[in-house]
């Protein structure tokens, strides 16, 4: 396995529809999730898309560690995952904003609305369908992600720009709120 480059916004893959994967199982779309999974783990992301890593395919992994989750039955820990040609379905009328950072976007984090409670579906490396029915947590590094593939940033989602800055500023200013 191998720590891939992660493209850095500006890059043009990062603001292009992806491909779908023409074959899920191939060899090489193997060894690319099993990189991504890597690259994802070295960088201590949750998630990461293939156009994240110059390769614009619509795929993407992620986890839910543990503290990350929200405690709602649909938003509980779960282990490095794949999606390959995902769809996602928005459920209910619930956006929440939630704080975000980007592999891409290095040292900032910005509030984003997102849907609380979404389902997605794909498959995975041996052609097998994923998904779920998820909410908080997982749901937003699942829109995150799959925002990556239709060419879509974070701060193009934001609708307050009050609430997005450098990480260490950020912490700061929680810091002295509470």
């Amino acid at each position: 396995m191998a720590i891939l480059k992660i493209a850095r916004m500006g890059h043009p893959v990062l603001l292009q529809k992806a491909a779908e994967v023409a074959d899920p199982t191939a060899p090489e779309i193997r060894r690319l999730v099993a990189d991504m999974m890597e690259t994802m783990e070295d960088a201590m992301g949750a998630g990461l898309a293939a156009p994240q890593v110059h390769v614009p395919l619509r795929l993407f992994v992620f986890r839910v560690v543990a503290d990350r989750a929200s405690g709602d039955p649909d938003d509980v820990a779960m282990p490095n995952s794949v999606v390959i040609n995902p769809t996602v379905t928005i459920l209910g009328d619930d956006t929440r904003l939630r704080w975000e950072g980007c592999l891409s976007i290095p040292g900032l984090r910005a509030a984003v609305p997102r849907a609380w409670r979404i389902r997605y579906e794909g498959v995975d490396t041996e052609g097998k369908p994923v998904g779920r029915e998820v909410t908080g947590f997982h749901a937003g590094v699942v829109q995150h992600e799959y925002d990556h593939l239709d060419g879509v940033l974070y701060p193009m989602r934001m609708t307050d720009f009050s609430l997005f800055g450098f990480n260490e500023e950020i912490a700061r200013a929680m810091a002295a709120r509470s």
